[in-house]
Parts: C-alpha cells; structure tokens; sequence
C-alpha cells in the first residue's frame, strides 16, 4: 500500500512527518545522538530488521541527516553520523522525551533524563520564543500564513477560515 506524501504540503509538520515516514526513523536518530555510528550496533540497539535499518538509514542520508564516512574498505564499510541538519533535530527529540516522561511515564518516573552538561543539572525541553525568550503554549501562540504559503491555497474560503484567527483578538491554538 502506497502512503500519501506531504513533502509538497504547505505545512512544515507534515513535511517532517514525511521525512520521518514511520516511528523507527525517530528510533534511528536518537540512536545516532546516543553515539551510534555503525549498521551492526544500529540493528542491535533497535532490534530492527535489517533490511529496514538499511532503508530508513539510506533516507535519513539521503534527506541530509546523516553521513555516510568509510571506516573499513574490504570490505566497505560506514559511519552514518549526524549533519548540522541532524544535530538541528535534537530539540525535536528533546521535546518528544519531555512531553513522554510528562504523560507516559509509569510509578517508577522518567525513563531517561537529559543533563544539561553547561549548568550541570537534569531539565526537560521547553519551547520557548527565539524574540522574548518566554514559554509558548497552545493558548498564546497562532499559526498564520507564512512567506513560503502557496498564493493560490491562501485564496480558498476554507483556508482562510483556518487562519482568521490572524486578527488580534482571533483564537489560539487550543481552540483548533
């Protein structure tokens, strides 16, 4: 069966979840920011079928998240590690492990918790805004139309419905 493709969608989060296509991709990269480099420590880690890993790793590299870089030539073999565009993906894991140890964690708590190496304490992921440094929450923050929104959708009634909240007073995100 052939999935819908978001990758053109107006809509940075379908075109991520594009990207990410299934839940072991997410899988691969947070074994990647855990220091995983090789297929064979990959496959362990995960116990994913081989040729999946080789899929979604063949992507991920494609997609520029990771490098593939020769350790061995009889035979060849890689390195897959992160890009400046995979590392940039960390803060989306983060926040995922956040909102996880929040929700779904049992009676014995987080299953795994990040140290901020630079102050030395245990935190969690937080969104915040790049201008006033505040926390964003689904009650104070709108989506509006950005520069890169397709003209010809910004016409159709039932989108601009979807973004009449643009007005000052016009509702948040909870409200969707």
């Amino acid at each position: 069966m052939r999935r819908t493709s978001f990758a053109n969608w107006p809509c940075s989060i379908a075109r991520t979840m594009d990207l990410l296509g299934d839940w072991w991709t997410p899988l691969v990269l947070r074994e990647a920011f855990y220091g995983v480099t090789r297929f064979d420590v990959f496959q362990q880690q995960l116990g994913i079928a081989r040729n999946t890993l080789a899929d979604r790793l063949r992507r991920l590299v494609d997609e520029g998240l990771l490098e593939k870089r020769p350790y061995q030539s009889e035979p060849v073999r890689h390195d897959y590690v992160l890009t400046e565009k995979g590392r940039d993906f960390f803060g989306v894991l983060a926040a995922m492990n956040s909102w996880g140890n929040r929700w779904l964690s049992g009676d014995d708590g987080a299953p795994v918790v990040f140290r901020h190496e630079p102050c030395g304490h245990d935190s969690t992921a937080e969104v915040v805004c790049a201008h006033c440094k505040a926390p964003m929450t689904s009650a104070d923050t709108r989506p509006r139309m950005g520069p890169g929104f397709p003209a010809g959708l910004a016409d159709r009634a039932e989108v601009r419905r979807r973004f009449a909240h643009d007005a000052v007073d016009g509702p948040a995100l909870e409200s969707f």
